[in-house]
């Protein structure tokens, strides 16, 4: 869910390492109280991260973080890095697991405008035998009208832009490519780039880190791809859509 299922917990980020580990060092209490063992100062725990980009321009060491805490037995790491705070303010969603649920939230609530009067919404539908769409719209649940929709977190800033990818995306370039393929089909195809952080204009294609995503985006759209960027609206209690930004190609 969108929602943040517990208080999230303060921290300063001290590194990342390993693309799925962060030691932080916590400014709030553990949600664990005095069993947690860390009464010492000062107290650092290893959170997940989900996030396996780059992280550029939002996981800085020193930065101030926010991770929720799930205290499962089950569970290796307890603590998942979900939000850096922006430096001038705001926050900012490095959690890659939930922008598909932000938006699909988006989409039932009727928030986005061009999305809806489709009668069913289904997530992780496959499209190939390779690949998923994140979403899949059907107008009437028959299946011969539908929106497939592919999302991406983009959380890099560039001067004024926010910029995807932050690192090159062999994957992302495939998911590019399965939509063009599909919108020359006839197929109603959707590239969402869910602007997950309160700063910057517009949003483009970070074509100084991928080239060659840059140029399938911009093939994208030509070949009728619908290109869509939305800025989050996210507190510490719950991250949902915000405003529309323009896509700008280069």
């Amino acid at each position: 869910m969108p929602s943040f299922s517990s208080p999230l917990v303060k921290g300063r980020l001290i590194r990342r390492y390993k693309r799925f580990f962060a030691d932080v060092e916590l400014i709030d209490s553990h949600p664990a109280g005095p069993k947690s063992g860390l009464d010492a100062e000062p107290p650092v725990v290893v959170a997940h991260c989900a996030n396996t980009g780059t992280m550029k321009t939002c996981g800085e060491p020193g930065s101030i973080v926010y991770l929720s805490w799930n205290p499962d037995p089950k569970r290796k790491l307890h603590f998942t890095w979900e939000l850096t705070e922006a430096p001038d303010g705001g926050l900012i969603g490095v959690n890659t697991a939930r922008p598909n649920a932000i938006v699909a939230e988006a989409i039932t609530a009727g928030q986005i405008p061009s999305l809806t009067g489709y009668a069913t919404l289904k997530r992780e539908v496959p499209i190939s035998r390779e690949s998923r769409c994140d979403i899949m719209l059907d107008r009437d649940g028959g299946g011969k009208d539908i929106c497939v929709i592919e999302i991406k977190n983009a959380t890099l800033k560039l001067d004024h832009t926010i910029a995807f990818p932050d690192a090159v995306t062999s994957r992302g370039l495939k998911h590019l490519h399965e939509l063009s393929r599909l919108a020359s089909e006839g197929v109603r195809s959707v590239m969402f780039f869910l602007v997950n952080r309160p700063d910057g204009e517009v949003f483009r294609a970070a074509h100084e880190i991928d080239a060659k995503y840059a140029l399938a985006l911009r093939q994208a759209a030509a070949c009728g791809v619908e290109l869509m960027a939305w800025r989050t609206m996210t507190t510490l209690i719950h991250a949902g859509i915000g405003t529309e930004l323009h896509v700008q190609l280069d």
